[in-house]
């Protein structure tokens, strides 16, 4: 092992190529370049190969990243492959979104010294390198159970759960309401940081793994009722997102040229199907001044996406400081590079316009206080004001749920306080029977990662159910 491994006392962290932030800010291609094989295992050999792995043990996915590392070092890449995708629906996808400074990467055991082992980049050169040679293939079952579960949504949660149970042998409908597949993954998040063949290349090999695609079907809101899906399928899995941006309640909040960070965003994926979308003039930030509110990695796709077209000037807005911000620091750093300015320990106060729409914000400058009772430092106003010149401004201050049982008049559905759909603790049934929920739907807005795992997770809860309930033979 030490002749491959270990080597990152000799070799220095070498981050993939990232186009210029002059070149960059021209188009929505993906600004990192990928590994070359030489560069991949040189980075792969850095890891320690330590006993208790913590980037495995951050995963969400519990990922087996030193055999996956080890195995590239080795230039073993087709087991390589294997490793990574036997934990990991979606590794191409991953590999470019997941914010790997908060997770394996942030908890490399090297960092401190000697700066962590580019994990995320080797992910995604591992998986551009197997499909390159062919070695991702759809994983059809080995034969048909009889069965079959309806999927609402095509987002990771969705798709996640798809091709597990799809892979056991179960038919498998997805209904999508929008006409691509892929969710936010497809409408919410930018090309610059994943482009959207990527998912195109996914949804294929799902279709040719068997699994059945309705397009442009909405479920509960005049389409197909949810009752109708129980009665089509043996199960039913809701994997439906939030989408709904959280208001913000401050005078001017309904002025036009107030918009939230979701119809912003996908209007401008829809303009790269070149589609048209509605009110395009109204969610375009060309020669426009632009304030985002929100320190999160959807405010950072709002603030790069409205420097791309061509924003006379962007401000991103944060009641916090960069140290406490929620988001990606790499996203910041990037942001910053592409000309964003931002404007730390400040909140919205006050919309300021007219008739004919939003002419500045009036921000008070915040300070943080102690801790609060979960360990994060509060925050209070300090009476100081300023205002802020705008002509768009972008809320994007977290998603929540839409009220489920209210829309789809299924008054038996359970949801939580937060209205989001309520599960046991550990599980995926939900309290209509045979109606399964996972991702964003059931923990609430969070990141991709996640919403795979709770998809793999809910298709064996699927499986572990309609196995006792049929009384088949278990089909792994």
């Amino acid at each position: 092992m030490a002749k491959r491994m270990l080597k990152f006392v000799t070799h220095p962290q070498i981050l993939p190529e990232k186009r210029s932030a002059e070149e960059r800010r021209q188009d929505f291609g993906e600004i990192y370049q990928g590994f070359a094989l030489s560069r991949a295992e040189e980075q792969s050999s850095r890891c320690s190969q330590c006993g208790i792995p913590f980037c495995s043990v951050h995963c969400p996915l519990g990922n087996d990243i030193p055999d996956w590392l080890k195995l590239t070092a080795e230039n073993r890449l087709q087991e390589a492959y294997e490793i990574s995708s036997a934990t990991n629906t979606f590794p191409e996808i991953c590999g470019r979104i997941c914010p790997q400074d908060r997770l394996c990467e942030g908890n490399c055991v090297i960092q401190k010294d000697f700066k962590s082992v580019t994990i995320g980049a080797v992910e995604r050169f591992i998986t551009e390198n197997a499909f390159e040679n062919g070695w991702v293939e759809p994983r059809t079952p080995l034969h048909e159970l009889g069965l079959s579960v309806g999927i609402v949504g095509s987002g990771p949660a969705g798709l996640a759960c798809a091709e597990r149970l799809r892979s056991r042998g179960y038919e498998v409908h997805v209904y999508e309401r929008q006409d691509r597949v892929g969710g936010l993954l497809t409408y919410g998040i930018p090309s610059f940081k994943l482009e959207k063949h990527v998912v195109a290349r996914r949804h294929k090999i799902l279709e040719e793994q068997g699994i059945i695609f309705h397009l442009s079907t909405a479920i509960g809101e005049g389409d197909i009722s949810l009752n109708d899906l129980r009665t089509r399928h043996n199960a039913v899995f809701l994997a439906t997102g939030v989408y709904r941006s959280r208001a913000i309640d401050v005078p001017g909040a309904n002025l036009s040229g107030v918009v939230d960070a979701i119809d912003f965003l996908m209007a401008s994926n829809r303009r790269g199907y070149n589609e048209d979308p509605k009110e395009d003039t109204a969610l375009h930030a060309k020669d426009r001044r632009v304030i985002v509110i929100g320190g999160g990695d959807t405010a950072m796709d709002c603030v790069r996406t409205s420097i791309r077209q061509g924003a006379k000037e962007v401000v991103c807005v944060y009641r916090r400081d960069r140290e406490n911000m929620p988001g990606s620091r790499q996203e910041v750093y990037n942001a910053e590079e592409e000309g964003a300015q931002f404007e730390w320990l400040a909140a919205p106060e006050e919309f300021v316009g007219d008739a004919q729409g939003v002419k500045a914000v009036r921000v008070q400058k915040m300070r943080l206080s102690a801790p609060d009772m979960s360990g994060r430092r509060s925050i209070e106003g300090t009476g100081e004001t300023t205002l802020l010149e705008a002509d768009l401004v972008i809320r994007a201050l977290g998603f929540e749920p839409e009220n489920i049982p209210e829309i789809w008049n299924q008054p038996d559905l359970a949801v939580t306080q937060w209205g989001t759909l309520s599960v046991p603790p550990g599980g995926f049934q939900t309290s209509a029977p045979g109606v399964f929920a996972g991702g964003d739907i059931v923990r609430g807005a969070s990141l991709v990662v996640w919403a795979i795992k709770d998809g793999r997770d809910a298709a064996d809860a699927i499986h572990k159910s309609l196995t006792k309930d049929h009384m088949l033979e278990a089909a792994e």
